[in-house]
């Protein structure tokens, strides 16, 4: 079946910057009447359920209302006042700080009075309150660069960079302490080593996060190092990720004109929003919110921050809401043509679908060399099955691409097999298997090991009947890359039963139905090779499991004739009846 698509402890530490639930059980369980079922009848009960309802669907507007009125009716409630804290932070409400003044232990209360600290330069109190966080959870990854932007504050920008010395020159997050100390030697105007510690923190990554290679840059140019620094942000480019356009001009210019981090508040910002991005990467949304909001009450209208807070609500469902918080970004901001790119993605997820395709074609107008907006747009075409549409678009991504890299041929580098991969798609389904089939093969040339190639080829010429042998070898290979992907398992069962082999169909097959068990797709071929093998009974299981799984509407009229007369071209067995 061919598919149209392609540390674990840093996330155990996060759970300890919450500590949410470490102080007790509901509002009023260690006291008052109860009901029948055991649950405590307080006037913070109602509150409390609605404010933890309303924090699992992260609407922090009603999260925060209903359990400071919990709070307020149940004062004395530890759990309550942490939840509070929690969910006031997340709103962004100044009843954050007051609420986190009650919580001495809570490391994230005490993270945000560090920062209101910071703003008000009170260093020394900052310090104390940084230093009694201990080493553990988070803060063993943070608290080194957060203590060196508060003793630069204070004036010692000799022991900030001793703090972090010895992290850079031995620790395994070296790049993030490298770049906190380049970052403190630029804002104290020690240029050369600034520069030797911004080359440091991107030794050993081939390719730098766009945020690290955009600092870093920053750095070098500000040394005099400006070759040094374009070719930095040209591995941006390179890459062909959205981040190339915050790093191509004329946002480059942007970029070079400004200090990325001028104060210590800045500074930790960045610290807070870098361990963000990570955590969110293992899918802990909910301490990437907790920490972009700490990074945005030191840092207001913080791009990046804000990115990241939009994407972490988008991958939860809360798409209005992801739109809002992009709305905050400057349209002179280096990421603007980024963030455009996310608000078409959410416009999509919302079906203003319209409004999307105009917001991609103005983005592709605009940056007229660059192929992100068209190749975005052809994603979204296609996804809404209007394939000749999407043809054209990934038309112009696939001109604008290899016109960059400097492919007059049009015939692509590696990082281009996802465009050719995608418009050979968009074709075959528009009808032009021709041009289809080229685009795949293309693919295929460029990136010969990718599973999805492999198989989307593959599974279409065993539909038609073609290259049977071919297709049998590369799904084989498809299978090696991908043994767990039930809908590769089943293109190979699937090739299998064209050429015959209906043992070895039956067994691919099977699996693939173990591992997606709600294919109509999978659950049909298995069928057909049931009754292939004289299994007419298993066969007609299979076929009406597979009308009860949302079948293609072209597919049902087809499944129900089987139903009805059997396989054609496989004469009923008189074994199974």
């Amino acid at each position: 079946m061919r598919l149209p698509g392609p540390p674990q402890r840093l996330a155990l530490l996060a759970a300890a910057l919450l500590s949410a639930c470490a102080a007790g059980g509901l509002p009023g369980s260690d006291r008052g009447p109860r009901s029948a079922s055991g649950l405590p009848l307080t006037g913070a009960f109602g509150s409390y359920l609605a404010g933890r309802f309303a924090s699992s669907e992260t609407d922090t507007r009603a999260a925060a209302d209903s359990l400071l009125a919990a709070l307020r009716a149940d004062p004395g409630q530890p759990e309550l006042l942490t939840r509070a804290f929690v969910a006031t932070l997340l709103d962004g409400r100044s009843e954050a700080m007051r609420l986190a003044r009650r919580l001495p232990e809570n490391a994230a209360a005490n993270l945000l009075l560090a920062g209101a600290d910071v703003q008000a330069g009170r260093w020394e109190r900052a310090e104390q309150r940084l230093r009694t966080l201990g080493r553990s959870g988070p803060v063993q990854v943070l608290q080194p660069a957060l203590l060196a932007w508060v003793q630069y504050g204070r004036g010692q920008p000799d022991q900030a960079l001793a703090t972090l010395r010895p992290l850079v020159e031995g620790n395994r997050l070296r790049a993030l302490n490298a770049l906190h100390a380049a970052l403190i030697a630029d804002v104290a105007s020690r240029p050369r080593e600034a520069e030797r510690l911004a080359r440091m923190a991107v030794a050993d990554q081939p390719q730098p996060p766009w945020r690290l290679a955009v600092l870093a840059a920053g750095i070098l140019h500000r040394a005099g190092r400006t070759a040094e620094a374009n070719r930095l942000l040209d591995q941006i480019v390179d890459s062909g990720e959205d981040a190339a356009l915050a790093a191509a001009e004329p946002a480059r210019r942007g970029l070079f004109a400004t200090r990325g981090v001028a104060s210590p508040a800045d500074g930790m910002a960045e610290a807070y929003t870098a361990l963000a991005g990570a955590l969110r990467g293992q899918g802990s949304n909910d301490f990437a919110l907790i920490l972009a909001q700490l990074a945005l009450r030191l840092r207001p209208g913080f791009a990046p921050a804000l990115v990241l807070t939009a994407d972490a609500l988008g991958d939860q469902g809360h798409e209005e809401q992801a739109l809002a918080v992009l709305d905050g970004i400057a349209a002179d901001d280096p990421l603007a043509p980024v963030v455009g790119l996310r608000r078409a993605t959410l416009l999509d997820k919302l079906d203003r679908t319209e409004e999307a395709v105009e917001l991609l074609r103005r983005l592709a107008q605009a940056w007229p060399t660059m192929p992100q907006p068209a190749a975005r747009l052809g994603d979204l075409l296609r996804r809404r099955n209007r394939f000749a549409e999407a043809a054209a678009a990934y038309d112009q991504a696939l001109a604008r691409s290899t016109q960059e890299a400097g492919q007059g041929g049009g015939q692509g580098t590696t990082r281009d097999w996802p465009l050719f991969y995608a418009r050979g798609i968009a074709r075959e389904r528009s009808g032009d298997w021709a041009r289809g089939e080229a685009d795949l093969l293309q693919a295929l040339s460029l990136a010969p090991e990718q599973p999805y190639v492999l198989n989307y080829l593959g599974y279409t010429w065993a539909e038609q009947g073609k290259n049977l042998d071919r297709a049998k070898a590369m799904l084989l290979r498809a299978t090696e890359l991908r043994p767990q992907d039930g809908n590769i398992a089943d293109s190979l069962g699937w090739v299998l039963f064209r050429l015959g082999d209906m043992p070895g169909a039956v067994t691919w097959l099977e699996k693939s139905v173990e591992l997606e068990p709600r294919s109509s797709v999978i659950n049909d071929h298995l069928g057909d090779a049931y009754w292939a093998s004289g299994r007419q009974r298993e066969a007609r299981f299979q076929w009406r499991r597979a009308l009860t799984l949302d079948p293609e509407p072209g597919e049902m009229p087809k499944i129900e004739a089987k139903l009805r007369d059997g396989l054609p071209g496989y004469p009923a067995s008189t074994a199974q009846r």
